[in-house]
């Protein structure tokens, strides 16, 4: 079975159309890269890859990354919490005892009502709890239940196997270099 073969029966597996398209570009002797992300197969030419596609790039990684962290979750039977909780775990992790939730508003960079989406949610799964302010009626502060600090080992595990995948082999220089580029491009689109 030659490489055209074998790409083309990955390509059509649950989704026939797909060999047509595999074909079209191999027909062509463009290189292409084949990605198969949850159940879908995206095509892309390597000419494709430029700086152009960066935004793109940074998609599919963050795709990839939720996939992943899912996946995980999922394995090790955590219902409830999907990706975007994890900022609102980390920070509850480091904290001793319920804190105000303006202060995680403030810490994870999101708007007020995402965050309170989230609080609402983990709270309705059983992992925070909240109680008003002893100093203002109106607000709330929210800490972690038993249920939710019993998840702080898998949380860190997760965390810890998502920063090998992002990493892979990369020097030390090159990741300090990454996270630099990474930092600039989010400082260029405030």
């Amino acid at each position: 079975m030659n490489i055209c073969n074998i790409l083309t029966s990955i390509c059509s597996y649950k989704y026939p159309n797909n060999q047509r398209l595999a074909k079209k570009f191999i027909g062509r002797g463009e290189d292409f890269l084949l990605t198969l992300v949850r159940g879908r197969t995206i095509f892309r030419t390597m000419k494709d890859e430029s700086q152009k596609s960066i935004i793109d790039r940074i998609s599919r990684i963050r795709e990839s990354a939720n996939f992943l962290i899912e996946r995980e979750l999922n394995s090790r039977g955590i219902e409830g919490v999907v990706p975007a909780h994890g900022v609102v775990f980390a920070y509850l992790f480091q904290q001793q005892g319920p804190v105000p939730i303006i202060f995680l508003v403030q810490k994870c960079g999101r708007a007020k009502s995402t965050v309170t989406g989230i609080v609402k949610t983990l709270e309705r799964h059983g992992y925070i709890y909240k109680q008003a302010s002893p100093d203002d009626g109106r607000s709330f502060h929210i800490g972690l239940t038993e249920k939710g600090w019993s998840i702080k080992s898998d949380f860190e595990e997760i965390s810890e196997l998502l920063i090998q995948k992002v990493f892979g082999d990369m020097s030390g220089k090159d990741k300090e270099h990454l996270v630099k580029l990474l930092a600039q491009i989010e400082k260029n689109m405030r």
